[in-house]
């Protein structure tokens, strides 16, 4: 069976001679990621890969290489490290660390909403990374849950610098529109710049989202979503989560600022003052920081490894006062400057025509213009069909066995939904052909195990309960299997039959033959049957016997059938009465011999008396015998003539 990695012709491919390519794990707008192997230093890596239809593309060639360069400038343990960048024929691509595990936007769709605990542990982290870049003049620019990245081993880094540029480079080009709507600053709406406080607005979203499960804005349209940037104040987290204490509720508030001169100035900023949380709340973050002064940059981008060095000339600072301000003057000053919002609202209106240019490009030919794969499982391939190309997606059918899906159903899409992808792509969709036809070869005379083998290795589960026959066969030889498929009835399947994986079966095993008790006694004879779980009629039957003596088994009798017995079939004795009887033949009036041929003839010896041998057999006449003529006596009896002479 194959899979979406399968069909992707870099997996398995050699990059610039030095890593090897294993396997996808995300595609986005600007790049696919992939986990490769470093050969030369034998260390797993992540290669981003810029799409193929970028590559000619100056602006976000210089893009690519700018996240390689402002990534590179930073150390820090909450930042996602940049090894290496470079140009594969006509392939750009970045290593960077791998770092397994999940992202924050993946946490938030499996668990709604974060505890305090666990938002103040991501804060931290991503305050304590972007406190690093803001330091080396750096503005990330794409701030969003998708970009912070939360490893197996616990570590918390932010990544994806694709859109950073220097925080001295605040030119209103429609580059910086590019991070998404839901994270953008009112400054990026009205003026189209950007610096170190506009980082700090996405994170307050970023934080609501965190504390809420939801967005603080929402809308049909993208220009919609902007426009409440630019109008609207974020609410208090707790209006929606009562559990979320005030001092972040303060913290979003101040983060969000509509102007950028009410807001923390940088990361470093606002990473003091969530400490200062932390210490109030008794919370400490699960994860290792280090102190501010870690990863200082210096002029050249190289760390210096000092606690002194040049900074960066532009309006960030490293360090900087916290204005302590109680909530009530806090809320006096957010009056004051919502009731001079309605001088700007005219200028904003002239303002989103350009936006709605940028808008435009972002959703025409920018990232934007991506579609996500809809969820189509448990379709027709034709209704499948029908929801992609409402999508602008082409479906193309592959078959697949399956267990659980009911045939000309779809099990999945290849890539799998919600995947993004460019419109007119290639969907694959696994569409269930039922269960896989199998061949099950003769299992008579296999024992119980082996025939079980053999069953569970074509996907054919058979009972666990066994039917149990007495057969000539070796006790645990099967003799017999019936087929249970999952539709139709039954049949046999002992010689050898076709079958569906997931399908059942009985098998017929041999209890050995029924204990032979022939010659024994009627009572012994009982025991032994019921020892082997039969049952034995009350009432025997009984038969004459010149072998068996009287009271012994001659046989049992089962099915009258004759087919096998099974236990709990009921079996009847045939007991012995011992040999026959046969009547003694009337002799009386013949002569010796004439008597002595007919008893013989009968199966009787003859005795009489020796005075009568010389006698000529015409002068001899039987008057009587003993046993008398007519008595029941088993053959082999003798027999008394009584002899006279005759008259």
């Amino acid at each position: 069976m194959s899979t979406s990695q399968q069909v992707d012709p870099l997996i398995g491919r050699l990059v610039d001679g030095r890593y090897r390519v294993r396997a996808r794990i995300a595609r986005g707008g600007m790049a696919t990621v992939y986990v490769a192997t470093d050969l030369r230093l034998e260390r797993r890596v992540a290669l981003k890969v810029m799409h193929s239809h970028l590559s000619d593309d100056s602006v976000f060639q210089s893009r690519f290489i700018q996240e390689a360069r402002a990534a590179a400038r930073l150390a820090d343990p909450h930042v996602v490290n940049v090894f290496d960048q470079g140009q594969d024929g006509e392939m750009a691509y970045l290593v960077m660390e791998y770092l397994p595990g999940i992202t924050l936007r993946e946490l938030l769709r499996e668990q709604r909403r974060l505890t305090v605990p666990q938002t103040i542990s991501v804060m931290d982290a991503v305050l304590s990374g972007l406190a690093a870049a803001h330091r080396a003049g750096i503005v990330h620019r794409d701030v969003k849950p998708e970009n912070v990245l939360l490893a197996e081993d616990g570590r918390i880094k932010i990544g994806d610098f694709g859109l950073a540029r220097a925080t001295t480079a605040n030119t209103a080009t429609g580059a910086q529109l590019l991070g998404t709507i839901a994270y953008l600053a009112p400054e990026l709406v009205t003026r189209g710049t950007a610096d170190a406080r506009s980082d700090i607005y996405a994170l307050g979203i970023m934080l609501y989202e965190m504390l809420t499960g939801e967005q603080p804005y929402k809308g049909e349209q993208p220009m919609q979503i902007a426009f409440q940037h630019a109008t609207d104040s974020v609410p208090r987290p707790s209006v929606r989560n009562p559990g979320v204490p005030e001092m972040l509720d303060e913290l979003v508030l101040w983060a969000t600022e509509k102007s950028p001169d009410d807001r923390p100035a940088d990361a470093q900023i606002m990473l003091d003052r969530l400490r200062e949380i932390e210490r109030e709340l008794g919370i400490s973050p699960q994860t290792a920081t280090r102190s501010a002064a870690t990863g200082v940059i210096a002029e050249d981008g190289i760390a210096s490894g000092e606690l002194t060095a040049v900074l960066p000339t532009s309006g960030a600072h490293a360090t900087h006062p916290v204005e302590t301000v109680d909530n009530a003057t806090r809320l006096r000053r957010a009056t004051k400057r919502r009731a001079a919002k309605g001088g700007w609202l005219i200028a904003l209106v002239l303002l989103l025509a350009g936006l709605a240019g940028a808008t435009g490009w972002w959703f025409g030919s920018g990232p934007g213009s991506l579609v996500a794969v809809p969820d189509v499982s448990g379709r027709t391939f034709a209704e499948a069909q029908q929801l992609l190309q409402a999508e602008s997606l082409v479906a193309v059918e592959e078959g697949e066995n399956s267990l659980d899906i009911e045939p000309g159903l779809v099990i999945r899409s290849e890539p799998p939904v919600g995947a993004r992808v460019e419109k007119e792509s290639e969907i694959r969709l696994i569409v269930s052909l039922g269960p896989a036809e199998v061949t099950v070869d003769r299992l008579i005379d296999l024992t119980e195990t082996d025939a079980r083998r053999l069953l569970e290795s074509l996907g054919i589960t058979p009972d666990e309960q066994n039917e149990e026959f007495f057969t000539a066969a070796p006790p645990g030889a099967v003799v017999g299997t019936m087929l249970n498929p999952r539709v139709g009835e039954p049949y046999a399947c002992g010689e050898g039959c076709t079958a569906h994986e997931g399908d059942g079966a009985t098998l017929w095993v041999s209890l050995g033959a029924v204990p032979d008790v022939v010659g024994e006694s009627e009572d012994s004879a009982r025991r032994a049957l019921e020892s082997a779980r039969l049952q034995v009629a009350g009432e025997s039957a009984t038969e004459t016997s010149e072998e068996i003596a009287a009271g012994d088994v001659i046989r049992v009798v089962g099915r009258e059938d004759g087919g096998w017995l099974r236990p709990g079939d009921t079996v009847t004795l045939v007991v012995s009465s011992g040999p026959p009887l046969f009547p003694i033949p009337d002799v009386q009036d013949l002569t010796r011999d004439e008597a002595i041929a007919t008893l013989e003839a009968a199966g009787f010896q003859v005795d009489y008396a020796v005075f009568w041998a010389p006698f000529p057999n015409s002068l001899t006449r039987v008057t009587g015998t003993d046993p008398a003529a007519g008595e029941q006596r088993v053959k082999g009896t003798r027999v008394y003539l009584q002899i006279t002479a005759s008259g």
